[in-house]
């Protein structure tokens, strides 16, 4: 690390890069490494856990959730809601009648899904039972549900049958969820089958439009499904660090992003 001093927002931001490499960080380290106070890198600290970045411990701070591990549906559906409904509602204005749209699994997903009562026309391929249920009481679209094991808890199904069964489509934008989001390791997930059934989502899609709150951006889990080139367009929200944003869009200068 330069001894130039750096401004908050830039150390805050190295230490989210930091996060997403180490299990755990050290304020003394950080001190250290930042040439700061103590009294600084808990303000760090504090700033990064409000906007749902890290956790805070006793002595230093730990990743929010392991790279393993994710909430079951029930759980993640209470969390950032307010957030997802107003992606979902800036994902429902790129929907128009007659388009077909591929939905992955996911709570921000199922907060568009409830947005298409009003279209028309639509062609709808999902692997989520719930989201397919909803659309079909609801919609007069046509509902292509993807076959395979059922993952219990989070009513997705996966495997070999639903990738074979998506990879002989073709739709016009496929909306995707993720459970991180990183300038350095694209977009993650933490199941092995999940992501392979994302990159074939992914890859029968003329836009792939990425629907992700701010508190996965940094984020990272354990399996790579994407590159930031695959993203044709990212939604989040106002929770999101700007300059974290700027990084992202050096990445990628061709993708949009849109905070909501």
């Amino acid at each position: 690390m330069s001894n130039t001093p750096l401004f908050a927002e830039e150390r805050r931001y190295e230490i989210t890069k930091l996060l997403s490499q180490n299990t755990k960080l050290l304020i003394p380290s950080l001190c250290e490494q930042f040439n700061v106070s103590p009294a600084t890198i808990r303000n760090d600290l504090r700033a990064l856990e409000l906007k749902g970045m890290l956790k805070r411990t006793h002595g230093g701070a730990i990743p929010v959730s392991k790279a393993g591990f994710e909430l079951a549906t029930r759980s993640k559906e209470v969390e950032c809601i307010e957030e997802k409904r107003r992606i979902a509602a800036h994902a429902e204005t790129l929907i128009e009648d007659g388009d077909t749209i591929l939905l992955d699994t996911g709570t921000t997903t199922m907060e568009l899904a409830k947005l298409l009562t009003t279209k028309s026309n639509l062609t709808i391929v999902t692997n989520d039972i719930k989201i397919a249920l909803f659309l079909e009481e609801n919609t007069d679209a046509s509902i292509f549900l993807l076959g395979g094991m059922l993952r219990r808890n989070f009513h997705n199904t996966m495997g070999i049958s639903a990738i074979e069964q998506v990879s002989g489509l073709n739709v016009d934008k496929a909306f995707m969820a993720t459970n991180g989001l990183c300038a350095e390791k694209g977009f993650t997930t933490p199941m092995l089958d999940l992501a392979n059934i994302k990159k074939a989502m992914i890859n029968t899609a003329t836009m792939v439009i990425f629907l992700a709150d701010s508190r996965k951006l940094g984020r990272v889990t354990f399996v790579q499904f994407a590159e930031l080139s695959d993203a044709s367009k990212i939604i989040t929200d106002s929770g999101a660090d700007a300059d974290y944003i700027n990084r992202l869009k050096e990445v990628n200068r061709y993708m949009d992003i849109v905070v909501v």
